[in-house]
């Protein structure tokens, strides 16, 4: 798992390394809490490539929720796609649904 952000590309978190590349983070952080089997959330991929692209001084992660259950409760997700913004470590926005690249940005 990398930690930095510097090839600008999404990275992927699970319960073993979430704190570490989520809370830990010395820069902002959005996750996409996703399913495989989500439409809407595999909609959402090509705009989470442009976020992660247009802003290298922030972190894209996501989360597959069937495989992390766990942080799904943690993080109260009730419906995906479930983007939550973190800085410092602690919950900063969060947004339902599709949201548009600059819907996005404003989150971070």
């Amino acid at each position: 798992m990398t930690s930095t952000n510097s090839y600008a590309k999404v990275l992927h978190a699970s319960q073993s390394d979430f704190d570490q590349v989520v809370l830990q983070s010395g820069v902002p952080v959005l996750v996409d809490f996703y399913a495989d089997w989500c439409g809407p959330c595999r909609a959402m991929s090509p705009v989470l490539d442009q976020l992660a692209s247009a802003v290298p001084e922030a972190k894209v992660v996501k989360v597959n929720v069937d495989e992390n259950p766990d942080l799904a409760t943690r993080y109260r997700i009730n419906a995906i796609p479930s983007l939550v913004a973190f800085r410092n470590g602690q919950v900063s926005a969060r947004h339902t649904g599709m949201a548009n690249l600059e819907q996005l940005r404003s989150l971070l």
